[in-house]
């Protein structure tokens, strides 16, 4: 599925043109592209995306990256991690969300955007990230969390006192909500106070 998203993220991103926006902040596709390669090919610089004292580092390497032809830009994520990359050994796995959440994050930065029908064994992936990555995302929670599917799978990813606030949605969608995307289709359950602190929280790791 990392693969599929990598190629389709591609395709996006070539129809969206170099200058479009993304969900990334103020990030055009150019810039997104970037960061990819960076992430990818640069483990110099790559530190700083996670690492504050870094992150100065990262964001001229990245602008320098940016500045290529960007037909060469689309070719590099669409190779993905070199051969001796530390990521690519583990492309599959580490690239799942990576994939899929900027594959979205180009397609939904439009009016019209909807969510894609996934096959169910893709959604199944998904809920798997949704319910470890969520653990990071509400842990500033002050109520607790639970992700919840239409089809019934549950996972409480904060536990805290008081009444549950309870996300419903396609793993899909519970993914790009708990990496702070706020161009979803969930419903949300509980006292409102409760809710509106829940989808108020800065979910950024």
């Amino acid at each position: 599925m990392a693969q599929r998203e990598r190629q389709a993220l591609v395709v996006a991103m070539s129809e969206a043109g170099p200058d479009a926006p993304t969900l990334c902040g103020a990030w055009t596709v150019r810039d997104l592209a970037a960061h990819l390669i960076v992430r990818e090919r640069r483990p110099d610089a790559a530190p700083g995306i996670l690492l504050k004292p870094f992150a100065g580092y990262l964001e001229s390497v990245q602008e320098r990256v940016a500045c290529k032809p960007f037909p060469e830009l689309l070719e590099l994520v669409r190779t993905g991690p070199p051969w001796w990359s530390p990521l690519k050994p583990v492309d599959a796995m580490v690239n799942l969300s990576e994939m899929f959440v900027h594959h979205e994050d180009v397609r939904r930065a439009g009016p019209d955007w909807a969510p894609r029908e996934l096959a169910e064994s893709d959604e199944a992936k998904l809920w798997g990230v949704a319910s470890k990555v969520g653990k990071m995302a509400y842990r500033k929670s002050p109520v607790p969390v639970v992700l919840a599917t239409p089809d019934g799978r549950r996972a409480e990813v904060k536990s805290a006192d008081g009444a549950a606030v309870t996300l419903t949605g396609k793993p899909s969608e519970l993914v790009l909500h708990a990496f702070g995307r706020e161009n979803v289709r969930i419903e949300t359950a509980g006292e409102p106070e409760a809710v509106r602190a829940v989808l108020e929280l800065d979910r950024s790791f």
